[in-house]
């Protein structure tokens, strides 16, 4: 694997956006900048994305296809709109696991579900993706959408996606893709580069912290890579399905 990431693999620390960091210093960098941009993460997601996140959210929540009844975990969820989604499509009768590592998020999702009128069904974590609080086989499907390029050792997220997912659940990622769509790379970097985090810097006050988003898409592997990292961690039957001419990639995978 090692030889596969190239430079994502490095030993010396970890990416930062397009700055190397401690491996150390990763994880509270992430927390701390979605500590202060959670009270309008999911505004500026809208904004940025025109809404077209929430049709990516929807195809997720339909391959998935959850049935009443079941766990499931969604990681890196904070603000709750997977959750709501997935225990919408249970009818309301399973569970839902929200596990993030910003505990604000997790203030934000959980007031944002009980304002939607939604009290049961849905429970709340603070703790790491690489280290997931949950026993082994505890869960029948795994979801993270648009929180995997923040974690410092992917694999390690990958194994613990594995770990806690009952023998023939299933693991989906949503993410965006580390290369501009085919034809519009121009208006897409000047998109990314220049008008994300000046939109981010008028509605939420960080620039900063979108500046460091866009970048943590073009550091993050392509998605046959990431395919090949769900295989080394024991996920078969891994699938790729590209969204929106590839500007964001959907992966499946089974704990097998």
């Amino acid at each position: 694997m090692a030889s596969a990431r190239g430079e994502h693999d490095a030993t010396d620390g970890a990416d930062f956006g397009f700055r190397r960091v401690g491996e150390h210093e990763k994880p509270g960098l992430v927390r701390d900048l979605f500590d202060r941009v959670a009270g309008r993460y999911d505004l500026m997601n809208d904004l940025m994305s025109g809404g077209i996140h929430r049709l990516w959210k929807r195809e997720m929540v339909a391959w998935l296809a959850p049935r009443p009844g079941m766990a499931v975990l969604d990681v890196a969820g904070g603000t709750g709109d997977i959750a709501r989604r997935v225990l919408a499509a249970m009818e309301g009768q399973g569970r839902v696991i929200v596990c993030d590592a910003s505990e604000q998020m997790v203030d934000a999702g959980r007031e944002r579900t009980w304002n939607a009128g939604i009290v049961g069904g849905i429970d709340w974590l603070v703790g790491d993706a690489e280290a997931l609080p949950l026993p082994a086989r505890s869960v029948d499907a795994c979801t993270i959408a648009f929180g995997i390029r923040n974690l410092t050792r992917i694999e390690r997220a990958l194994a613990e996606a594995r770990r806690v997912l009952r023998p023939g659940g299933r693991f989906l990622c949503l993410e965006f893709s580390s290369r501009p769509p085919a034809g519009i790379e121009r208006l897409y970097n000047a998109y990314s580069f220049a008008v994300i985090p000046l939109l981010g810097a008028a509605v939420t006050g960080q620039r900063d912290a979108y500046a460091y988003l866009v970048e943590s898409i073009r550091r993050f592997p392509p998605p046959e890579l990431l395919a090949s990292m769900m295989g080394d961690a024991g996920f078969g039957g891994v699938r790729v399905r590209p969204l929106s001419a590839g500007i964001a990639t959907l992966h499946s995978g089974w704990r097998i």
